[in-house]
């Protein structure tokens, strides 16, 4: 009896541990990026995954104690999957103190006619619910759209870019989006996904599966993951470090002629610590443990 006791204890401990870790962070990418401010009305897309429910969670926490008053409003697109658990979010929102709406629309219907068997369907399916999203942002007179995109897919977002569409970019925290309507938000961006893992088996959130593209091995953005998860075990720290590299860019240093004017580059004789080192060998610190690194 002993040792279950202490064995709950030590769980709770990690749990409260957690928790303060996601709020702190969360609170910490909000802050750092102004992603909410006094009066606004937030929409935050639930899609029934591990990462929305945890967005939802830890904003409704952060809320309580907001030196700035805001409003959250939850929304999930229903998408008509055969199989559909339709009943769960609606049942889950209703014991919650927050205003939600499920939008239905059959948009599995169009993604399987339109797109051609074994091919991937992500690219339509987004552009399909991107556009009910704004649609409702509109509708509800929204400010923000916060979606639950965390730390590692901020990271994917990049590699897979460069991999595979010839370009040093990666998921905003913050920005317009593309129809120039509205401001979309990513309160997650600090955290990590192995942390919303251990935060839904906590919480026990009801997980609803994408059986739409989830199931799609050949999808270029789950080799990515699996070669990000790959170094982790075999480099602990690498991918910190990535993450760090993504705030702290030099652009002089790279060589896109719009983000840099390199042809007014004129020496006026005076030492910079930026300029250029041709003779100098680059050193560079080898992360120990991800232990170690910003936001642990």
């Amino acid at each position: 009896m002993q040792t279950t006791t202490v064995a709950s204890q030590k769980q709770q401990f990690e749990a409260n541990k957690l928790t303060k870790r996601l709020r702190r962070l969360t609170g910490q990418a909000i802050a750092d990026f102004n992603m909410i401010e006094a009066g606004d009305k937030v929409m935050v897309c639930l899609s029934g995954g591990k990462d929305s429910y945890g967005m939802l969670d830890v904003l409704m926490k952060l809320r309580e104690k907001s030196p700035v008053p805001f409003e959250l409003f939850a929304f999930n697109l229903d998408q008509k999957h055969p199989g559909y658990p339709a009943h769960i979010l609606p049942a889950y929102l209703q014991g919650l103190r927050v205003p939600f709406r499920i939008e239905e629309q059959d948009t599995y219907s169009t993604v399987k006619r339109v797109i051609p068997e074994g091919k991937t369907m992500c690219s339509l399916c987004s552009r399909l619910r991107r556009g009910v999203i704004y649609r409702v942002a509109s509708e509800i007179g929204a400010t923000k759209i916060a979606l639950g995109h965390h730390r590692d897919d901020i990271i994917n977002t990049l590699f897979l870019n460069m991999f595979f569409g010839g370009k040093l970019k990666s998921m905003p925290p913050k920005l317009v989006s593309d129809d120039g309507k509205h401001i979309v938000i990513r309160p997650l961006a600090y955290v990590e996904e192995a942390d919303l893992e251990a935060y839904a088996a906590v919480k026990q959130f009801p997980i609803i599966p994408c059986d739409l593209c989830g199931s799609q091995d050949n999808l270029q953005r789950q080799q990515v993951k699996l070669m990000l998860r790959d170094w982790d075990k075999k480099f602990p720290g690498r991918v910190e470090s990535i993450f760090r590299s993504i705030q702290n860019v030099a652009p002089s240093h790279l060589l896109d002629r719009n983000l840099f004017d390199f042809a007014a580059v004129k020496a006026d004789g005076l030492a910079d610590a930026e300029g250029d080192k041709a003779f100098d060998v680059e050193e560079y610190v080898e992360p120990v443990s991800a232990q170690v690194i910003t936001f642990r």
